[in-house]
This record gives C-alpha cells, structure tokens and sequence, in this order.
C-alpha cells in the first residue's frame, strides 16, 4: 500500500507532506532566456503542492545581494500574515508605513507557464542588474535567484562563515525548558 505523502498516483517519489510547508534546498546554474523566463528546476517543482503552496510564486527583489527571492504563494502570504499578528493597525508608523508600501508594491505574483517557467519581471531584473547567468538557491522557504558570476566566486567565503551564522543564529534549550 502506498502512503500519498510519499507517492503520487504514477509512483513516483513526492518529497512533500500534506500540510507541511515545502523545504528548498540545493542549488541549479541556469539561463535567463531572452523572453525574461526562468525554468525552475524540476527538483525544486516536483516539491510543489499547490494545495498547500498555492499556484504561483510571489517574486521580491532584494537590494542585499541584488538577488530575487521567490516565494510560494502559500508561504509568502502566511509568513507575511504571521509577522503581522498582533499589530494590524490604521494607523501605522510612518517608517512601517513606508516599508510596507515599498516591499508589498515590489512584490508580484508569478504564475508559472506549462513548461514550469516564470517570466521574471522587467522591473525586477533592472532594478538589481540580474544578468541571464544565473543560479538558483534553495533558502529553506523560498528560492534566491543571483548572479552566476557574482554566487561562485564567494561560495568558499560563505561556507567558512556557516559556523559563525549558524551559532548566532541557533537557540539551545535546556531540558526544563528554559534558554541557555
């Protein structure tokens, strides 16, 4: 008998679980063709449930890096949902205003064409100077799409400052619950 979470219904291996948010991981080099589309590579589709992650992507330019970062639909809208929990407000501050404004006016949904594709838009490749080189990250919730030439020469740099990051950034509890 085969479990759904594991199988789809031709067999083949499903590397998602019903009601669990996708996990991207690993990374593709591909080509921006000249229609502005990018192919998202077969091992990050075939993580998609559209029940769960919706039908598009939401595409985010980032100044940072100059990158793109793309998001399920599902994903970006409960993360932006979850991080406003709690402090919805008429009237908000000028500078969260602001932010708001700019980020969200940003961000544009994507629908990939039946080849997987998605047409990159215009403003976005501009805004960050995205050359058609490039390469295509997992960043565990989303996709990161950078510059070939900009990823590869730094990615020894990046691996040696993994432990510093992962430090900073890992919380250890003890067992009565308590921090450390």
């Amino acid at each position: 008998m085969r479990d759904d979470a594991t199988f789809r219904a031709e067999g083949r291996f499903q590397c998602y679980r019903p009601g669990v948010p996708v996990l991207f991981t690993g990374m593709s080099e591909l080509t921006i063709d000249a229609k502005q589309r990018l192919a998202i590579p077969a091992k990050y589709r075939s993580q998609w449930n559209e029940g769960i992650d919706g039908k598009a992507w939401i595409c985010v330019p980032w100044p940072e890096g100059m990158l793109l970062r793309l998001y399920p639909e599902g994903t970006f809208e409960r993360i932006a949902n979850l991080q406003n929990a709690g402090r919805e407000t008429l009237m908000p501050s000028a500078d969260q205003a602001q932010l708001e404004a700019d980020f969200f006016s940003l961000a544009e949904r994507i629908e990939p064409d039946s080849a997987g594709r998605l047409s990159l838009p215009k403003q976005h490749l501009e805004l960050i100077g995205l050359p058609t080189e490039v390469v295509v990250i997992g960043a565990r919730d989303r996709l990161e799409v950078r510059g070939r030439d900009a990823w590869k020469p730094n990615l020894m740099g990046r691996f040696q400052t993994m432990p510093r990051l992962a430090e900073k950034f890992t919380r250890t509890t003890s067992s009565d619950g308590g921090k450390k």
